[in-house]
């Protein structure tokens, strides 16, 4: 068996990224993969401004320590700056965000002056030059690369593009996906399984963690076991998409043709990882389309999409693809595995009374208890040589969403 370091890595080496662009507006680039840097065309903020709400003056003209006195002469507000001259002796009320009057560089927050009718007067002890005050490109600088291809743009790259004024960004063209099951046992939804059917469930987590991921997704339905079928089936997908992904058909039985198939019309290899749940994982090109054959067990269905095609689709995309987020915690449960395979169990990432993270497992760990996986918010990933690991152990933990892009 392969491991999964060296199955990634072959898939690595063998998908690029997809060509054609659009240029978006960027309201509608959320989630898109930029195809070009972007330098800031502007200094943000665009001149020198307040960070509080307070008094504007200059510093240098005040003593180093004792009480100022200054008179108000005026107000800057954001978008609304005050022009005129600020004299020795004078300062102006500014608002957050407000524009700095050219003759002053110091701002002192409101609550720790005293105003009686146009004058203030406070302690000059704390008072520092160039406090409170943004510098003009404090944010971004002129020039600056501000995001850079291969990003996933997120809402605050799209806020950070909108304060640069830049309305279009070029970004890869969605990828085309197509993906079926396999097998004369699946019965579809609405519809009665007959005796020793079951409903496809795999088609519509597989369809559910493809359109997360942004591409122009197509369901192919359920294809029979059939040779002809599974041919027809494939040969028709691979001249209209960039990617095809089964579930089902790819393991030794004797009417698992998937396998038949592909090695029949394609150029693939059939893998055994040392991997638990998804243990046999198909991945070649059919014509110039990529092809993974996915295992028929629910679960593995979504381990060897995660750790294997999720990057590899991510890098079609144009994206730069990052290991997973994975970090160590205490474990508050007694996990067993078979040495010889990397195990991605089901956790429960969660806080005790302190407020430390521990995590749990779901309980039985079977590759068909698709269950284990909705009340699941983590991979607990235990290495090959691990067999045993006791309550209070340290464990590696691969959380399903919320620091790196989402499962």
């Amino acid at each position: 068996m392969l491991t999964i370091e060296q199955a990634i890595a072959h898939i690595t080496s063998t998908v690029q990224p997809v060509q054609g662009q659009q240029q978006l507006a960027i309201r509608e680039a959320l989630g898109r993969v930029l195809a070009m840097d972007v330098y800031a065309p502007i200094d943000v903020p665009a001149a020198r401004c307040s960070a509080m709400d307070g008094y504007a003056f200059a510093r240098d003209s005040l003593p180093d320590q004792g009480r100022a006195h200054l008179q108000v002469v005026g107000q800057s507000l954001a978008g609304h700056p005050y022009t005129e001259k600020v004299k020795q002796g004078q300062c102006t009320r500014i608002f957050t965000g407000g524009v700095l009057p050219d003759d002053t560089d110091t701002v002192l927050m409101q609550e720790v002056v005293q105003k009686e009718g146009d004058k203030i007067q406070f302690d000059l002890s704390n008072v520092t030059l160039g406090q409170f005050v943004n510098a003009a490109g404090s944010d971004v600088q002129m020039g600056s690369l501000i995001v850079a291809q291969g990003k996933r743009l997120t809402p605050a790259d799209i806020g950070l593009l909108a304060s640069l004024g830049v309305p279009e960004v070029r970004v890869t063209r969605r990828l085309r996906v197509a993906f079926f099951s396999t097998g004369d046992e699946l019965c579809a939804l609405g519809q009665k399984p007959r005796p020793g059917q079951i409903y496809d469930s795999n088609r519509y987590t597989l369809g559910a963690m493809l359109r997360r991921l942004g591409g122009e997704v197509s369901d192919l339905g359920v294809i029979r076991d059939v040779p002809h079928d599974i041919e027809h089936c494939l040969l028709s997908a691979a001249t209209h998409y960039d990617v095809i992904v089964s579930s089902g058909g790819v393991s030794v039985g004797e009417a698992d043709y998937v396998t038949e198939t592909l090695r029949r019309i394609g150029e693939v290899a059939f893998w055994k990882i040392a991997m638990k749940p998804g243990k046999p994982l198909s991945f070649g090109k059919i014509k110039e389309a990529i092809f993974f054959g996915l295992p028929g067990n629910p679960v593995a269905v979504m381990g060897t999409f995660y750790q294997c095609v999720r990057p590899a689709l991510r890098r079609m995309m144009g994206e730069i693809v990052s290991p997973p987020v994975r970090f160590q915690v205490r474990c508050d449960s007694v996990l067993t595995k078979e040495a010889g395979r990397v195990e991605f169990q089901r956790g429960i990432l969660s806080h005790d009374d302190s407020g430390m993270l521990l995590v749990r497992s779901t309980g039985r760990q079977n590759s068909n208890l698709l269950s284990s996986m909705s009340v699941a918010n983590c991979f607990i990933v235990l290495p090959e040589n691990c067999t045993r690991v006791e309550k209070g152990e340290w464990v590696l933990v691969e959380p399903f969403e919320g620091l790196d892009s989402s499962y």
